[in-house]
């Protein structure tokens, strides 16, 4: 079996960049490696992801409930899996990910009342890891940031013309996921890293972890 690797955190946390400044430090330690990031909008499989963001089923997140948008997520990997990387990371390979189940225990489980989070989570890995038999991360690293900061980078990225999906223009729900993401980074026991630093510090803690799990 590979190695999998999840980079996660709230929109605006910062994940694209602190990917690609990973793939580059993989690159030079001479780890080769597959990148995915999910959901895949330009994939088929994400048919009912991208309604869903759209806000073609209520432009309120809560409009669809978590175990509900938790399958449109979840069917979108599991074609990937099929399709994409399954016999890469079977052979041994390093795959890292930008989002992945993990997403789903954040953004879905943040539609839940604090009590009713552990119960879904079970559920959640249990369909995901047990009955779609995705493979379970080695390593997920949470990027932990405040929604403030989140929310100055979404309006920056707004301004350059990229559209904003039904969770990003939602500033309560993105508070709600802060929360849940560190309340599950504490059930899951995730890393966290401090992500509202300059973008190469952040980047030097999450390429000290990676390298623990390739080498």
């Amino acid at each position: 079996m590979g190695k999998l690797i999840v980079l996660e955190g709230i929109d605006g946390s910062g994940k694209s960049t602190q990917l690609e400044l990973l793939k580059a430090n993989l690159s030079d330690m001479g780890v080769a490696f597959r990148y995915l990031s999910f959901p895949r909008y330009d994939n088929e499989s994400s048919l009912f992801v991208r309604r869903y963001l759209r806000g073609e089923m209520g432009f309120d997140p809560d409009a669809v409930n978590a175990y509900a948008a938790s399958t449109f997520f979840a069917m979108d990997r599991y074609f990937s899996y099929q399709q994409d990387w399954g016999d890469f990371y079977n052979h041994g390979g390093v795959v890292i990910t930008d989002r992945y189940t993990t997403s789903n225990a954040i953004h879905q489980a943040a539609k839940l009342a604090e009590t009713e989070r552990p119960a879904y989570w079970d559920w959640l890995y249990d369909y995901e890891f047990a009955k779609l038999a995705l493979p379970k991360p080695d390593a997920v690293i949470l990027l932990d940031i405040s929604v403030e900061a989140a929310l100055l980078r979404i309006f920056k990225r707004a301004e350059s013309g990229a559209a904003r999906d039904i969770h990003e223009r939602d500033s309560e729900y993105l508070a709600r996921c802060a929360e849940t993401a560190r309340d599950a980074a504490a059930h899951f026991e995730w890393s966290v890293i401090a992500a509202d630093r300059d973008a190469e510090t952040v980047q030097r803690d999450i390429a000290q972890l990676a390298r623990w799990e390739v080498e």
